[in-house]
């Protein structure tokens, strides 16, 4: 039995759906805890190029049963979507499973949380706007539908209609506008879409517990990352819902049970998308030049990346608020043909160095002190060793590792399941 987190150390987007998907193997159950499809995780495999989005990354593996556990928010009609597609491109879903106390993403949450961004204009949060926010804000307000509802339909469509009559006061006293759809319309789109999803809900706690009780093997994986955690990230700037380690029991429903690792993914170098500081910005030059070879575009809405040095300060503070026991470093094959590499060690602010991720406001007035150290020509997507690697490369790999203070066991030099180094061999 093991139970494994894989989770972000930075700003999301560092590839843990490449993680979770190698780790997939030796898994028997693959939950995800938190958030919704407002990000994706991008998985190469024999089968092609895939986005998920809400369906867990262990999906490609028959032997896996993937759970959305109660602290997700699910858009009813994206997964049905979603796994439409997979079945159509020859994956088998038949083991994907919903917590009946996950709760449901509406299109109302969407079109508010589109208008919300409009009115906040020049101060926008760079909302995914598929409606995480005021999904997640209703769960907190008493005021969400969970998943499980939908197994009693009466009571359901007395619980929706107490939301939309909320939401529909919303849509005209805050934004002066109407919803674009009636109560009838919401309630046929929850039903319709729901019904295909009938047999996947049920109470994934007793499932998972289960399974841990017979020596079962659970991964966990998280959304974002830890510099978008609501409680711990560039606050306001952050994702509706924790995407820590820390959060495991709650959003996956597994209680008493310590994870026997916890595997933080970070890029090696810096990217993010949405609004909020980023200290270690690269010149609009530089950071076209990488984007482009390295790929950088979102995977749920395709927005251009920003493009970072490596921040030596954020990643040890992620690495410290995910508890991570090992690193796994991404896309090292994206800087070979870089001359120099800088990596961010310090901040400079108001005069002092900074060595601890500070709040927000720091962060704007922050600028980054940086070390460089010497890049590689070399094409590095063929090496399976560690000692394959360039010299410089290895070096660069090392710096970073001593910077943040945890062991870094996997390089990713590709997006292939094989182009990944693991250096315990």
């Amino acid at each position: 039995m093991s139970v494994d987190v894989i989770c972000g150390i930075n700003w999301g987007d560092e590839g843990k759906g490449r993680m979770v998907d190698y780790l997939a193997a030796r898994a028997d159950y693959v939950v995800r805890y938190q958030g919704g499809n407002n990000a994706g995780h991008t998985v190469v495999n024999d089968l092609g190029k895939f986005a998920l989005h809400l369906v867990p990354s262990g999906v490609f593996y028959e032997h896996a049963t993937n759970v959305l556990g109660p602290g997700v928010s699910v858009d009813l009609e994206g997964l049905s979507d979603e796994i439409n597609e997979l079945t159509a491109r020859g994956v088998d879903c038949d083991r994907v499973l919903v917590s009946d106390r996950a709760t449901i993403q509406f299109p109302f949450h969407r079109t508010l949380d589109i208008w919300e961004e409009e009115r906040l204009g020049a101060s926008a949060f760079g909302s995914t706007r598929n409606g995480i926010s005021p999904s997640y804000g209703d769960r907190h307000m008493k005021r969400s539908i969970r998943v499980g509802d939908l197994l009693s339909p009466k009571h359901f469509e007395s619980e929706l209609r107490k939301v939309f009559e909320l939401k529909d006061s919303m849509a005209r006293g805050v934004y002066g506008k109407e919803l674009p759809l009636s109560f009838d319309e919401y309630l046929e789109w929850a039903l319709s879409f729901g019904e295909g999803l009938r047999d996947r809900i049920c109470d994934t706690t007793r499932l998972l517990r289960e399974a841990v009780d017979q020596g079962k093997s659970v991964l966990f994986e998280a959304q974002l990352g830890a510099l978008r955690d609501l409680n711990f990230g560039i606050y306001p700037f952050t994702t509706s819902t924790s995407c820590l380690s820390s959060f495991v029991p709650i959003g996956g429903g597994l209680f008493g049970v310590r994870p026997d690792r916890v595997l933080g993914v970070m890029k090696s170098f810096s990217t993010c998308v949405g609004a909020g500081p980023f200290v270690t910005a690269m010149t609009e030059e530089e950071a076209d030049s990488l984007r482009e070879v390295a790929l950088e575009y979102g995977a749920t809405t395709g927005r251009p990346r920003s493009i970072g040095h490596f921040d030596a300060v954020a990643s040890r503070y992620g690495v410290e608020v995910q508890e991570a026991t090992e690193l796994a470093l991404t896309k090292l094959d994206s800087l070979s043909g870089r001359e120099k590499l800088k990596i961010c060690v310090e901040y400079e602010a108001q005069g002092t160095k900074i060595s601890r991720f500070p709040l927000t406001p720091i962060l704007y007035e922050s600028s980054p002190v940086y070390i460089e150290c010497d890049g590689w020509e070399e094409d590095v997507t063929g090496c399976r060793d560690f000692a394959m690697l360039p010299k410089t490369a290895r070096d660069y790999v090392e710096k970073i590792e001593s910077l943040v203070d945890c062991p870094i066991r996997y390089v990713s030099v590709g997006p292939e399941r094989q182009q990944l180094i693991d250096r315990n061999g």
